[in-house]
């Protein structure tokens, strides 16, 4: 009986491993053929991982052909880790056949960091082989547009030819700020031109200082050279300016001459109320007179002939007044 029980055991045994050869042999003898052998057991446990096995097999194959030994055990890792296996292997003998250093943690780290953009390693690999040019577009404007001293607007229509640092790709910025750098630079430089003429003369000088400045300094891209595809003329904004500046500074006159005439219209009408007090205070004081003249009778500080005297003196100053208005 217990013969039986280890003979059932060992055919059950066999016929596991039978349909395991039977599963994997194609792949198995594809990746010996390519003397890049891959055991069973290592491809039975890929299957129970998850992990596609032709995929694996073909990179490793790949790879190995081209030079390159890889373990399944990496290319696993980096599917694991969602990533691109066959670009990253595509993209390590790229570098391989350009003499480019690039080792295996550094490609997997390169595709991981581009996973969800528009971004790749294979075109990182691929633009530090073949340098790319990058049209200085911002904000959507063809052209970076500057002022100089003497306030002519200066257009330039630039283009930077980059080429990828795969040492510093991984946590650098990119092309983004490539862009804004340059952009912000050439500004910088036209406005510290005397005048258009001199950018209009050498176009060149601007990239010379552009260049010195090392704008590539935290990014993705290692600048090979900016070039000035066309230079233009613009508004004149320093008239422009002045222009403004002259009409703020009449609106300010005017305000300023409309506040004075205010104030002096206020006085006027201060100065004519403060009259017709003075006037109100000379009635009232000339009605205290007849009042003054009759206590001077009852004193007898004023006689009959003093008051005639005294109404002789107003008769004949009335009578030279209107002489004298007659005369006019």
């Amino acid at each position: 009986m217990l013969e039986l029980i280890i003979i059932g055991l060992l055919a059950v045994i066999g016929l596991v491993v039978l349909l395991v050869i039977m599963s994997f042999f194609n792949t198995w003898l594809k990746a010996f053929l390519a003397k890049a052998t891959v055991g069973f057991s290592t491809l039975l446990a890929m299957r129970l991982r998850g992990v596609p096995v032709g995929l694996i097999v073909d990179a490793r194959i790949t790879a190995v052909k081209a030079g390159i030994p890889l373990e399944t055990d990496q290319l696993e890792a980096h599917y694991l880790a969602e990533g691109n296996v066959v670009q990253t292997v595509q993209a390590l003998i790229a570098a391989s056949k350009a003499n480019i250093i690039l080792e295996w943690d550094r490609a997997c780290a390169i595709d991981l960091a581009t996973r969800g953009t528009s971004k790749s390693v294979l075109e990182a690999v691929r633009t530090s082989i073949n340098p790319k040019i990058i049209d200085c577009v911002i904000e959507g404007r063809d052209t970076i547009d500057g002022v100089a001293k003497d306030g002519i607007q200066v257009k330039v229509r630039a283009r930077v030819t980059v080429r990828s640092n795969l040492d510093r790709y991984v946590g650098s910025a990119q092309e983004e700020t490539v862009i804004a750098r340059v952009g912000e630079s050439i500004v910088s430089t036209i406005g510290s031109s005397e005048n258009y003429k001199v950018v209009l003369e050498n176009p060149n000088s601007i990239t010379e200082k552009v260049l010195d400045r090392g704008l590539d300094q935290g990014t993705a891209f290692e600048i090979l050279s900016i070039d000035i595809a066309d230079v233009d003329l613009g508004e004149n904004r320093g008239a422009a300016l002045r222009s403004s500046q002259a009409s703020a500074d009449k609106e300010v006159a005017q305000a300023q001459a409309e506040i004075r005439r205010a104030a002096a219209v206020a006085l006027e009408q201060e100065n004519k109320a403060k009259v017709q007090e003075m006037q109100a205070k000379l009635v009232e004081a000339e009605s205290q007179i007849p009042l003054a003249m009759a206590e001077a009778f009852r004193s007898g500080n004023l006689g009959v002939m003093d008051y005639y005297r005294l109404r002789n003196v107003e008769a004949d100053t009335g009578m030279r007044e209107s002489i004298s208005k007659g005369v006019d």
